[in-house]
């Protein structure tokens, strides 16, 4: 690995760190950690600011992913090493130093990370996360489903197999991240869309 390929991870790792909702949430006063779910996530800001600054947060957040790749390309990368930004900075956006290694699931940034990789994998992840979140009003379930999907679509597409391997950590590391989600999903008390913190309705 080259002296540029390490810098360019590096730099995607702090890319992905910019902890955009953590940011936006103090300039109303709000300590995001402390809130809601406690993530660093546009879900998170959503219940508890409400739809213009999580459409903020999601698009920084989602931004974050594709730059990663699109620095790697930019410096004449290979393949590989333009995924590895990628993951560096879904790493960097769950585990960010700025918030003492906490942060928010990577669902954004793990998205906008595969439709710089993979398009027609990204199309998948969205087009079924979309429709689950509509037809069970659950995020949780549809950025697990949709993760999911985007790697089975990698798969399914023949893409290279170590691309396909990359999409499917990330799509498990979503579904790791939502461990909580999960075992609440069961439970049956898991929020849904639009319902802010306290069971309240987002405006």
């Amino acid at each position: 690995m080259t002296f540029l390929a390490v810098l360019a991870v590096l730099i995607s790792y702090v890319v992905g760190a910019i902890p955009a909702a953590a940011w936006v949430a103090r300039t109303r006063g709000v300590d995001i950690l402390k809130v809601g779910s406690g993530n660093s996530g546009s879900t998170n800001v959503l219940r508890t600011l409400g739809k213009g600054p999580a459409i903020v947060v999601a698009i920084f957040d989602i931004l974050k992913g594709a730059l990663a790749i699109w620095l790697a390309r930019a410096l004449g990368l290979d393949a590989p090493m333009q995924a590895a930004c990628g993951v560096a900075a879904v790493i960097g956006h769950n585990f960010s130093p700025f918030l003492n290694f906490k942060g928010g699931k990577g669902v954004a940034t793990t998205f906008g990370t595969i439709c710089a990789l993979l398009p027609v994998a990204g199309l998948g992840f969205f087009l079924m996360g979309i429709t689950t979140v509509w037809l069970t009003r659950f995020v949780s379930a549809g950025s697990i489903l949709g993760a999911l999907t985007g790697a089975f679509t990698a798969y399914l597409l023949g893409a290279p197999l170590w691309l396909s391997l990359v999409v499917s950590a990330l799509a498990a590391l979503i579904v790791w991240q939502h461990r909580e989600n999960i075992r609440k999903l069961h439970a049956g008390n898991e929020r849904r869309f639009g319902e802010k913190v306290g069971g309240e309705k987002a405006s």
